[in-house]
Order: C-alpha cells, then sequence, then structure tokens
C-alpha cells in the first residue's frame, strides 16, 4: 500500500475545516465588496442583489445558501438539529452576523459528533421529494459541491460587477 492510499475517510476533518475556510474566505470576499462599494459610491443594495443571469439567484441569497448549507453540514452528519435562519439579510453587516453565526455553530460541532457519520442516514427534503443519503455521500456528492457552487456563484456576481477579486480571494492563504 502506498503512502498516498488513504485508509480512512475522516468525515470531521472533510466537513468542517473546509466549511469554516469557505465561509472564512467568503467573508472576506464580502468585506472586498463592502470596501470596493463605497469607494465607487455604489449603494450596498445594488450589489446585493446584483445576479448574473435574471433566471438566478442574487448574490445576497447565494451567500444565506452558501451559509445554509455549511450549517446543514455539519447538523446532519453530527445527528443534530439544523438551526434555521431567517433569510432577511439586507446590509453586508447582517451578511457578516450570519456567516459569523454559521461559523460559531460549525466550529461547536466535536469531531466524536461525527462518530458514524459515514453511514448516518441524512434525508434532504426539496419541493416535496425526499432523497436519502449515507453521509459519506451526502457530503461527497451533495453537500461540499452545493457550498462550492454557491460560494463561487457569489463570488462570479461580485467579480462581474468589478470587484478587484482573484483566485486568493477564493481560495483564501496557503498553508
Amino acid at each position: 500500500m502506498s503512502q498516498d492510499t488513504i485508509t480512512k475517510f475522516d468525515m470531521y476533518q472533510a466537513a468542517i475545516p473546509t466549511s469554516v475556510r469557505v465561509l472564512t474566505n467568503l467573508r472576506g470576499i464580502i468585506e472586498k465588496a463592502e470596501s470596493w462599494a463605497a469607494e465607487k459610491k455604489v449603494d450596498q443594495a445594488v450589489v446585493l442583489n446584483a445576479r448574473l443571469a435574471l433566471d438566478m439567484f442574487p448574490f445576497v441569497r447565494q451567500v444565506q445558501i452558501a451559509a445554509d448549507t455549511a450549517k446543514g453540514i455539519a447538523a446532519r452528519l453530527a445527528g443534530i438539529e439544523v438551526p434555521s435562519y431567517e433569510d432577511n439579510e439586507a446590509t453586508f453587516e447582517e451578511l457578516y452576523a450570519r456567516i459569523d453565526k454559521t461559523l460559531a455553530f460549525v466550529k461547536s460541532v466535536r469531531p466524536e459528533q461525527f462518530d458514524g457519520a459515514e453511514t448516518r442516514e441524512v434525508v434532504i427534503t426539496f419541493r416535496g421529494n425526499s432523497t436519502h443519503y449515507t453521509g459519506l455521500t451526502f457530503l461527497t456528492t451533495r453537500a461540499l459541491p452545493n457550498l462550492f457552487f454557491h460560494t463561487t456563484a457569489a463570488y462570479a456576481i461580485l467579480r462581474h460587477s468589478g470587484v478587484p477579486l482573484g483566485k486568493a480571494d477564493f481560495l483564501g492563504p496557503q498553508g
């Protein structure tokens, strides 16, 4: 067996540090957007409601869904209740508060709560249809891709709007 072979997939390490990093980087992206908007004298409502296409969610909703996905990852894989947040953010400050609240929740979940998470049943109900997953399948085929999708959409909306962002803003610091 080579050194590169994974003998056990660590669900906690795949889920929690990844979610924390993505949300932390998203917060930094929002900070850059806020600074850019102030410098360019762009009303924050314009930024929060920006979108790439008429039929997609605006920036603010992309951030809400990214936060919801992160807290859903932590809660569902730990076998605990997913906290419910109102989707009423209308300012950069309110988005920071949502991300900070989500980060606090995600960080509160302990590794031992993930014992058996790879085989734990996760049921997602969307538009009246329920889909059943094992924890591993949920994390790798639904949850993490969804977290990255909505974070990428938020990044792309801001970048398209003119906010000076680069790949390093999305990925965050190395190490």
